[in-house]
């Protein structure tokens, strides 16, 4: 295997609180040197300038729908791995409402070896918790685990019935395994298509209420005190979940949550021109809850910054607005707005925000990434922050194109990506690009 030092970049690992001006030198897939002057023994290392650039380690992708098996028509493992290592993602962990579920070893089996075969990054996958999604029974949770979930979700569906959450929360502690909630009740969603208030008046749209999210997060909270079972809050978007969640870790209670780009920086009033592609769920809430969202990254009560990459097809959201389903892609812009919108105005600094991309989701999962300490693998990301990119949706590595961001110019562009010591992206192209170039 190749060797490379990558030297005079500015090297960000809060892992191992390194925030400096350093070298890396990546041997045999592992970190073998991190620090000032550092040389090779290997005379054949590739030496790489990353002056006036960033190095950080590999993003972890903690809530990513990659649509295989099933839907590829709208994303395969192999295009979501391509946009993954786009935007700076080494390591994605992907939810199982797939084609079939992922609530078997055999489904857990084919991704586990579709990415192994594709070589882009780390595919994580986490398991349902009921059959189907269906909500009516358990899977055969540690069937799962010896097939490689790292977590348990019915994500896109509620676990409406409580008894079956409780018991999720308890049989998952004997593996240690956290249980990620899709905090929405159903009955008070249903029907709903944006956040539910003065947009949804004028806009003639059913509305979800903050309550519809807030009540599960409230009963998953209680669930995981009574448990001492670990759960996981997906895509918090209201000012009332948050302080749920607040006052829970105040008590000690084994709780954490994430949020997304989208519910950090865009409002309902995006949605008064009817563009299928702001219509999310949770749907985009009012300005006092993204503020109350950027409040809660700077105190620390939000652990992480997920995507929720949900590819659709073309046609899906090309429909009318109570039709066309909810979703929108993220893992080729989520570092790039983060940096622009969040780190550019000052809500929190890039450390932190490479903290709530990598060393948190990881330590959710219980994945050893996010880090670039001496015998860690080689996962890393070289980063230009001053670099400027136009949001083209044709040039996206995703089979899928359903952003709201087209047009928009963002700051933090991804050079380079090592997926264990092994480039896949060099000087902004795809290794296997550059290598089909060299041969023509």
């Amino acid at each position: 295997m190749s060797s490379y030092l990558i030297s005079g970049g500015h090297v960000i690992d809060p892992h191992n609180n390194t925030n400096d001006i350093m070298d890396v030198l990546v041997e045999d897939g592992k970190i073998a040197s991190v620090g000032i002057g550092i040389t090779s023994d290997k005379s054949s290392a590739e030496v790489i300038d990353a002056s006036g650039k960033v190095i950080i380690p590999g993003l972890v992708d903690m809530h990513v729908h990659l649509r295989d098996p099933g839907r590829e028509d709208e994303e395969t493992i192999e295009s979501g791995l391509r946009a993954a290592a786009r935007g700076g993602f080494t390591s994605v962990a992907c939810m199982p409402n797939t084609e079939p579920v992922i609530d078997c070893a055999s489904v857990v089996e084919y991704v586990k070896r579709k990415a192994a075969d594709v070589g882009f990054g780390n595919v994580f996958p986490i398991g349902a918790i009921t059959h189907g999604l269906k909500g009516e029974t358990l899977s055969e949770m540690g069937e799962l685990v010896k097939a490689g979930v790292v977590a348990f979700s019915d994500d896109g569906r509620c676990v409406m019935n409580s008894q079956l959450m409780r018991r999720a929360l308890e049989y998952s502690k004997m593996w240690e395994k956290p249980v990620i909630s899709h905090a929405e009740d159903s009955s008070l969603a249903k029907g709903g298509q944006i956040n539910e208030g003065y947009y949804s008046t004028i806009l003639g749209l059913k509305g979800i209420p903050a309550a519809a999210e807030e009540i599960i997060v409230a009963r998953d909270i209680i669930l995981a005190e009574l448990t001492g079972g670990k759960v996981h809050i997906a895509h918090l978007s209201t000012a009332g979940s948050l302080e749920l969640v607040r006052q829970a870790k105040e008590r000690g209670i084994d709780v954490t949550c994430e949020v997304t780009p989208h519910h950090l920086i865009l409002t309902e009033a995006d949605l008064i021109g009817y563009n299928t592609n702001f219509k999310v769920n949770p749907p985009l809430r009012s300005s006092k809850d993204v503020e109350s969202l950027r409040q809660g990254l700077k105190d620390g009560v939000i652990d992480a910054i997920a995507s929720d990459h949900a590819p659709h097809a073309r046609h899906e959201k090309e429909m009318e607005f109570d039709y066309a389903p909810f979703g929108l892609i993220g893992l080729e812009t989520t570092l790039a707005l983060i940096i622009t919108d969040i780190v550019g105005s000052g809500v929190i600094s890039l450390s932190k925000a490479i903290e709530l991309m990598s060393v948190n989701p990881a330590k959710i999962l219980g994945v050893p990434k996010g880090s670039i300490g001496v015998g860690d693998t080689a996962d890393l990301v070289i980063l230009d922050t001053n670099a400027v990119l136009e949001v083209d949706p044709a040039k996206f590595e995703s089979k899928s194109i359903n952003t709201p961001y087209a047009g928009r110019k963002l700051k933090g562009v991804v050079t380079d990506v090592f997926s264990a010591g092994r480039p896949v992206i060099r000087d902004g192209r795809f290794v296997s690009e550059i290598v089909s170039l060299t041969n023509q």
